[in-house]
Formats: C-alpha cells, structure tokens, sequence
C-alpha cells in the first residue's frame, strides 16, 4: 500500500481515471468528518419532515459518521454518473393530463445493481495497484449522507431544492460510495453555493413542499407521497400531484444548471416497456402479473402493485373526463385492495364533481 504523499497523489488520480473508465463521469475523495451536516439531519428530523421515512432516523450517529458505520474509514470516494436518458420530452409529457408522467430515473433499469457493480470493480482496480484494503461500498441503500459526502468531496453544491448540482452537468445523476482506509488526499469542497437569487425550483413545486430554500418537508413532495407512503395519499394533496404516477421532476426540470446536462451513455437507463410514453388508462388496467413482468429490475417495484395503482388512481382522477379513463376507474371499483378502492371511489367523484359544474 503506497505511504508517501506522491505516491497517495498517484494512486488518487489513478482512481479518477478508472472510475471515468467504468462509466462513472467523476469522482471526488473527502475526510468522513460531517458534523455540520449532522446538526442539519437533526433538525430536519425533529421538525418531522422524514415523515414515515423512520430509517432516516434510525442507526443514531452513522449516517453521519462514516466511521461510525465502516470502522477504520479514512476516506470517502464519492462518485456520480448521469442517468438522465435522451429526448424524453419531460415538459411535454406533463403537460398532457392523460398521460401517466414517471420520473425519468426510473424509466429503465434500477440503477443500485449497476453502479454496485462498477463501484465493486472500480475497488479491484485499486487492489490490484496497491494489494488488499479495506472498502465498502454503498449506493443509496444504507445510512450514509450521500449529498453532503459528494459536496465534501468537490462534485457540486446542494442546491435549493436539496439535491446536488454541478456546473457542468446539473443534478440528473446517481451518487454512489467507497468507503476505504486508505489516506488519499482529499478534494476541495465548494465553499458557496451557486444558485444566487433563483427560486425557480421553490416556487414551482406542485404542492409546495419547500419550507423555506435547502429545507423539503417530505410529507408534502411527491416524491414522498408516490412512493414512500405507504397508506392513502392525503386528500388535499392528490389534485396538485397531477399526472405524475412515481416521483416528481419538476424542480430539476425547471433548474438553469441542468440546461448543461447530457444525456446518459448508460443503455441501462434508457426507457423500457413504454413508460416514457403510455397513457394513465393502459397502465392502470395492468395485471399484477403484467406489473410484475414489465418491471422486473426497475425501480417501479418499490412502490409495489397496490400503491402503483393508487398512484395512477389519483392521476385518473385528476385526468379529463375521456371514455378510457372513466372505464379504466370503473374496471376496478371493486378492486381487492381497499387502498386501490378508496382512491378509485376519489377519482370518479372528481369526475362527477367536475362534470355537474
């Protein structure tokens, strides 16, 4: 394992280069020290945002202390790698009520397989250049504070809207990590932030979800309220989500940073089974075995049958009063799952409501 300074110099722009290599389009090395960003976690999470998102309260001080979770850490390698797939006419497609709006990291395969992969890889190139040490790797699936890792690490800022942005390429990208005990020298962070006196990600948010800029209460995003929430979408809150059936673009859509966005050389992310371009009508008529089939390796499948149905209930009910949406409602008025029927019972009074004005 290389010990002077030149040598850790090498090895950290060899790791660069390797992981630009494996598909990565950059990547960043910090100290695991994130105590600013601790004290932010815990008043987000006193405040209750995290809504029923209980693991981000759970295993106390690790998700902030890298070596807390992976004793023996002494560097994180943050990584990012573009998913935003091309020509998927996002604006557009909102904009047509009938049709059913997935968010784009979601059209094709689920993203946590590949990047582990590649980040399993980029770690054997590294072992083969220095011998065995110690890593592990984490790709939005464990207690780790990715944003405030890939801030530390140089890779961009944390814009308004919570999500990593960088100058060249927006925030349409993955972030995965290598936690590794090896003293790489370490990336400057960006000591400001570069949104200026933009709000357009605040102020066009569907159903208002920013308490105030860098700050989502998750119980009102859509993000939140389409895939993480297990029960009933609150009432007040399903005509403002629209046509979108899993997740939410809007804020990055509207972001001027992510006109500097490419789109993805990853095949793996391009869209699969239609989603880019079906109607609400035809996927909520989908069979669970249909479900099941058409998002096998998808991020889709984290919602499950039940909430998917939900999801596109609302979006039927907020949809025009057509033909092939009033019979995809009423094809399942007596659906088995109590959740599909009380969201489906939603919708056709919407209709009705908006038919007798």
């Amino acid at each position: 394992m290389p010990t002077s300074p030149l040598d850790l110099a090498t090895l950290a722009a060899s790791i660069k280069e390797w992981a630009r290599e494996l598909g990565f389009q950059q990547a960043g090395i910090c100290e695991p020290q994130l105590d600013e960003q601790e004290a932010h976690l815990q008043r987000w999470l006193d405040a209750g945002y995290h809504g029923e998102m209980d693991y981000m309260a759970a295993h106390g001080s690790k998700r902030s202390r890298p070596a807390e979770l992976v004793p023996g850490t002494l560097r994180v390698i943050s990584l990012r790698m573009d998913y935003l797939p091309g020509d998927t006419r996002m604006s557009q497609r909102l904009a047509l009520p009938e049709q059913a709006y997935v968010s784009r990291y979601a059209l094709g395969r689920d993203y946590h397989k590949l990047i582990r992969k590649r980040l399993q890889q980029l770690a054997e190139r590294i072992q083969q250049a220095i011998g065995p040490f110690g890593f592990r790797a984490f790709v939005d699936s464990a207690p780790v504070l990715e944003r405030a890792i890939a801030r530390q690490a140089g890779l961009g800022w944390v814009g308004k809207h919570s999500l990593i942005l960088n100058r060249r390429a927006g925030s349409w990208f993955f972030l995965g990590e290598l936690f590794v005990d090896v003293p790489l020298p370490v990336d400057t962070p960006l000591d400001s932030e570069h949104c200026g006196r933009c709000t357009a990600c605040l102020d066009i948010c569907p159903t208002q979800a920013f308490v105030a800029p860098y700050v989502l209460d998750a119980r009102r995003c859509i993000s939140y309220l389409t895939i993480e929430l297990k029960g009933p979408i609150p009432e007040a809150l399903r005509p403002l989500i629209g046509n979108r059936v899993f997740g939410c673009d809007d804020c990055q859509i509207v972001c001027p940073w992510n006109r500097f966005a490419r789109p993805s050389e990853q095949s793996d992310f391009q869209p699969r089974h239609g989603l880019d371009n079906s109607s609400l009508a035809e996927l909520f008529l989908w069979s669970e075995e249909e479900f099941l089939q058409r998002t096998e390796g998808s991020p889709l499948r984290r919602a499950g049958y039940q909430r998917w149905l939900r999801n596109l209930a609302v979006g039927l009910g907020n949809a025009p009063s057509t033909i092939p949406v009033l019979q995809a409602l009423r094809a399942r008025q007596d659906d088995p799952s109590e959740l599909v029927r009380e969201h489906v019972a939603w919708a056709l009074r919407q209709h009705a409501e908006r038919d007798a004005q």
